[in-house]
């Protein structure tokens, strides 16, 4: 059963911030001829954000195909954002878009491949959120 699906580039930050968590986690790919994959239970979605200056393209290729199907945007239920606070207001922009066209609550945000802190509050928060639902 899937609980936690994310993206990650290259750079690989993402994914980091996901090993830490150790809470198992399924990732998008990054090439756009792989096949994604299909949760089948609720989700939360860690995704980082791309934006030019201007907030253009701040969500992921990836994650608008994926987030494309129907039944995926259906079992989506909450969204955990990252970025670089060297881009003030963009600061984690794609949990914002995703959050507004999806209608799920942004749970957490966190810079780069977060710190340990931010490992901590995610897991503790991801315990009481999966309660509520």
């Amino acid at each position: 059963m899937y609980k936690l699906i994310y993206f990650s580039s290259q750079s690989g930050n993402t994914q980091r911030f996901v090993e830490k968590l150790n809470l198992g986690a399924i990732r998008l790919p990054i090439d756009a001829d792989t096949t994604t994959p299909t949760p089948e239970a609720p989700f939360v979605l860690i995704c980082p954000t791309y934006a030019d200056g201007y907030g253009r393209g701040a969500v992921p290729k990836a994650v608008i195909r994926f987030l494309n199907n129907p039944k995926n945007r259906l079992l989506l239920k909450g969204i955990i954002a990252s970025g670089n606070r060297n881009f003030g207001c963009l600061f984690a922009l794609a949990g914002d878009v995703i959050a507004q066209k999806c209608q799920v609550p942004v749970l957490y945000r966190f810079e780069l491949a977060g710190t340990d802190q931010d490992v901590l509050r995610v897991r503790e928060g991801l315990q009481k959120f999966w309660l509520t639902l």
